[in-house]
């Protein structure tokens, strides 16, 4: 049995040099996206892999468990720690606040909502959206609304580094013919709408899936009516102890795919960012320390 102090992680890489070739090429799989790689069914994780079922059943027994449902219950033991430490380290900075202070209130809240988020995130629709965005044969579409604009323009900000085909549509419903012109079957639309869903992401979704369009929605518990569209659906908990909406958890799903999709791709993704670093250079975009400013 591993020791309860360590993580999944940990165990695999102290046991590594001990596996088989296809033990090995199992343990990179789920390595390269931990722990999300691991919270699939083991035929799921094994085809992955693009090893045996028989072979996952080996080496986590080889590592320790009993057997696959046990291995997988300390990915969860694990995922649940690390949704709860927030919550250990807010009470030591906020001790001295009253319970009822809205720091304390706002952290309680924001921390149920990513709990029960990700108890509810299917892998599956993780893993599907993350294989489209980073097919760079497709073109990518990112848009959202009055609110939600702000996510798609962070979205499509990095994903504009990792890869080309990468275009930002505005909340303006004016610029969206001219888009859904350009967009080719296969292609792949985000869409960010959540309550008091605007009528033109409906309208939007149903030209692009004219089009032959994939679109990837994310919304809240509640629904967008762009999901009967969709083929892959983010429904993420967004409420707050506030008139506003909260969009922090939607912003961690959104970073997770970021780097889904980054570490997936990395030797070409690496080249794109080495070649814009040299082109911040050139254009002194970012201040470096002895170098005067224009302003001096």
């Amino acid at each position: 049995m591993p020791p309860t102090a360590r993580t999944v992680s940990d165990v695999i890489r102290l046991r590594y040099d001990e596996l088989t070739r296809a033990e090995k090429q199992l343990a990179d799989s789920l390595l390269e996206n931990y722990p999300v790689s691991g919270l699939g069914s083991i035929t799921t994780i094994a085809e992955n892999a693009g090893v045996s079922t028989p072979t996952v059943a080996r080496m986590v027994q080889k590592l320790g468990y009993k057997g696959y449902p046990e291995f997988q219950a300390h990915l969860h033991q694990e995922l649940e720690e690390t949704i709860s430490s927030p919550i250990a380290k807010h009470d030591r900075w906020a001790s001295n606040a009253p319970g009822t202070h809205i720091l304390n209130r706002f952290a309680e809240a924001i921390t149920a909502n990513l709990r029960e988020t990700l108890s509810d995130l299917d892998t599956a629709t993780f893993e599907g959206a993350a294989a489209l965005l980073r097919d760079r044969e497709r073109g990518v579409y990112f848009v959202g609304g009055r609110i939600t604009g702000s996510l798609a323009e962070y979205f499509f900000t990095h994903m504009q580094v990792i890869r080309q085909k990468t275009t930002l549509i505005s909340s303006n419903s004016s610029s969206w013919p001219q888009h859904v012109l350009n967009m080719r079957a296969g292609d792949v639309l985000v869409i960010f709408d959540i309550r008091r869903y605007e009528q033109e992401m409906a309208t939007l979704a149903e030209a692009a899936q004219a089009a032959g369009v994939v679109i990837v929605l994310f919304t809240d518990i509640w629904t967008s009516p762009v999901a009967k569209r969709a083929q892959h659906v983010f429904k993420v908990r967004i409420e707050a102890p506030s008139a506003w909406d909260s969009s922090v958890v939607t912003l961690f799903v959104v970073e997770a795919l970021i780097e889904a999709v980054q570490s997936a791709t990395w030797e070409e993704t690496r080249e794109r960012m080495n070649a814009l670093e040299g082109l911040f250079e050139r254009s002194r975009l970012f201040r470096r320390p002895g170098r005067q400013s224009r302003l001096d």
